[in-house]
């Protein structure tokens, strides 16, 4: 295999004669060579490649070659789509090689025939849009071979009507379905245990490896590599299905779904649509008990508000009622079985969060604005790791461009579970004295000092106006995102400049992209969603202003109740917890500004403690080597014609 891929990644290769600008790269052959002897041994790897590696293709490489079955997972539907569209594709033409490909998403992405069946009846859509684009989603029904939400371009994706045309885990009724041979989530599986190579996302990767429990799980067992993108984002993804989870919209979402079936199939039966509506009005009285501003609430401030539980009592108690009456009905119809089953499910995760009885589970709230949730989520998920990797021998490649902390695999391996795995890394072929700058402006206010984001944009403001715009904005806190775009959009208007401010939210987060891609002098205002998975190439994007370093907030209920386990065993929570975790953050942010060898740029960190704290340094050696300055003059002369024509 080693001469093989020596070929295929050469000068005189297929992959060169095949992808335009394509250049060998030791870094990329090395990573491929190393994922196919993890894969011929059935071990485990652990690699971190430098942005520019080729990553992508030093995976898909060995898996396409290896000729068993391959799983590759991502952290985003963005990457999904891309590999499957366009890097397989590739690398399959430039090979000859005759593998089959499926691509499979979570259920949410797929048309449901019943689903837009009964909404099309029920004519129930909240706005006039909605039954508008129902009608155009009727017609994609008839025409479309997958059923894939992405293929219905008549249709935005976050469009409200989509809830109400496809499935869930809960509301489907499976092999009761009276279309239950058209199904397009049944099709696309399907296509995926017949392929050689499935590209699935993390999340639905480990709705499978959830369903291995029950003995249902279709996937995992018959594949011979599992090969993780963007694992970085594994620990949070596999918290967040080894927890358990229930919300006030499952249940309003149950109680509509009742009242349908009722209408179908159970007229007679008045004691059902009054059921719904107390299950109605008790999940609106729980959500009430909270503040309605979103956020995290720890299980110790729940219990301060002594409303909340006697809510929580009520809600359970209209469930019970509900689930009881629709086992006397479940018989009439699918629907109403599939209701009764719901129900009981319902009841059993929110009488196990109410008794929370497992001290390996952390219990908190999240509020959202219509809606609450209530969470268990386990303290520690190597062990369940540990235990799904076992059995079946396979291999197991976990790549990303930030998995270390200066060198070191520790934090992610122990989080992860990864005992016995082998590490190795790849810096980025970049030139990165020459391409980027990291400034870290000097007399910045603490990042908890109330003055802090007008502090960082009086520092900012003289490097956005040399770089013509050109910039993201990336804010540790939606609060600081708002607060940066309202004091930039004074600025650049007391100013008179005809920068165009762009702020997540506003678009959809692709839309935002291409709009900052074409404009060429945008700046984007963004938080979480746009530090990682974003590349903008060439001179669009000159400038990355990061408002802090991204810490946790230390009140958050998972993270707190992690830190004092650690403590309880004697260890350092920040050292091994918390500060890993921010360095993979901050070298995600930095990730955006150079993507392209001929990429220039100033990554910007406004966070006096890179300098002042000792473990500072532990976060700016983990970043590229970039050139580092304290001084305002040397980032605004990075974009001046002269520095340009050096290099410097």
């Amino acid at each position: 295999m080693t001469a093989l891929l020596a070929e295929v990644f050469s000068a005189s290769g297929p992959l060169a004669a095949t992808v335009p600008g394509y250049r060998p790269r030791s870094q990329q052959l090395e990573l491929a060579e190393r994922i196919a002897a993890a894969m011929a041994a059935n071990a485990v790897l652990v690699a971190e490649a430098g942005t520019g590696t080729g990553k992508t293709y030093a995976y898909l490489v060995p898996a396409l070659l290896s000729g068993g079955k391959v799983i590759v997972s991502t952290g985003t539907k963005n990457l999904q789509d891309q590999l499957f569209a366009r890097d397989i594709p590739t690398i399959r033409k430039a090979l000859g090689l005759p593998v089959r490909v499926a691509l499979l998403k979570g259920r949410a992405n797929y048309l449901c025939h019943h689903h837009l069946a009964r909404s099309l009846a029920d004519g129930r859509f909240l706005t006039r849009e909605d039954a508008a684009w129902a009608q155009r989603i009727a017609r994609f029904a008839q025409q479309t071979r997958s059923g894939d939400k992405a293929e219905c371009v008549d249709v935005p994706e976050n469009a409200t009507v989509w809830p109400m045309v496809t499935s869930t885990r809960d509301n489907c009724l499976g092999q009761d379905c009276p279309q239950h041979k058209e199904c397009f989530v049944l099709a696309a599986r399907r296509e995926a245990l017949a392929a050689d190579l499935v590209v699935v996302n993390h999340h639905l990767f480990f709705a499978d490896v959830m369903l291995r429990d029950e003995g249902t799980a279709e996937l995992l067992p018959a594949c011979n590599t599992v090969i993780f993108d963007e694992a970085h984002q594994l620990p949070e993804v596999a918290s967040l299905f080894f927890g358990d989870s229930v919300s006030t919209a499952q249940l309003l979402e149950l109680g509509r779904d009742v009242q349908s079936e009722a209408l179908a199939a159970a007229r007679d039966c008045l004691d059902l649509p009054r059921l719904c509506a107390r299950l109605e009005k008790d999940v609106r009285d729980l959500r009430l008990t909270l503040p309605l501003e979103p956020a995290r609430h720890a299980l110790p401030q729940l219990a301060a508000r002594p409303r909340f539980a006697e809510a929580l009592a009520t809600t359970i108690a209209a469930v019970e009622a509900l689930a009881a009456l629709l086992e006397t009905q479940a018989q009439r119809s699918e629907g109403l079985d599939n209701c009764w089953r719901r129900a009981g499910s319902l009841l059993q995760r929110l009488q196990a969060w109410q008794a929370g009885s497992n001290d390996d589970f952390v219990r908190w709230a999240e509020t959202y604005t219509h809606a609450l949730q209530l969470n268990a989520t386990p303290l520690a998920i190597a062990g369940i790791m540990q235990k799904q990797m076992s059995g079946h021998p396979r291999a197991w490649i976990f790549t990303s461009a930030t998995l270390a902390v200066q060198n070191d695999f520790g934090h992610y391996c122990a989080e992860m579970g990864l005992v016995d795995a082998s590490s190795a890394r790849w810096e980025s072929p970049f030139d990165y004295p020459r391409q980027a700058l990291l400034y870290v402006p000097r007399n910045l206010p603490e990042p908890n000092a109330p003055d802090h984001a007008e502090a960082v944009v009086s520092a900012a403001w003289p490097v956005l106006r040399e770089s013509g715009g050109r910039a993201f904005f990336l804010c540790t806190s939606l609060r600081a995102m708002r607060r940066v775009h309202e004091l930039l959009a004074g600025r650049l208007a007391r100013e008179g400049l005809e920068l165009p401010l762009l702020l997540q939210g506003e678009l959809g987060k692709n839309e935002l992209l291409e709009r900052f891609r074409r404009l060429g002098n945008a700046i984007l205002i963004g938080s979480q969603s746009f530090w990682e998975g974003v590349d903008v190439r060439g001179e669009a994007l000159s400038l990355v202003v990061i408002d802090k370093l991204p810490f946790a907030p230390p009140d958050d209920p998972v993270l707190s109740a992690r830190l004092e386990r650690l403590r309880s065993e004697g260890r350092n929570g920040f050292l091994e917890y918390q500060l890993p975790r921010t360095v993979i953050n901050v070298k995600q942010g930095a990730g955006r500004l150079i993507r392209d060898e001929s990429d220039r740029g100033v990554l910007m960190i406004c966070d006096p403690r890179l300098i002042a704290k000792t473990y500072g340094k532990r976060i700016w050696r983990s970043l590229p080597p970039m050139r580092r300055t304290r001084e305002l003059a040397d980032a605004v002369a990075f974009f001046t014609p002269a520095a340009g024509a050096s290099g410097a």
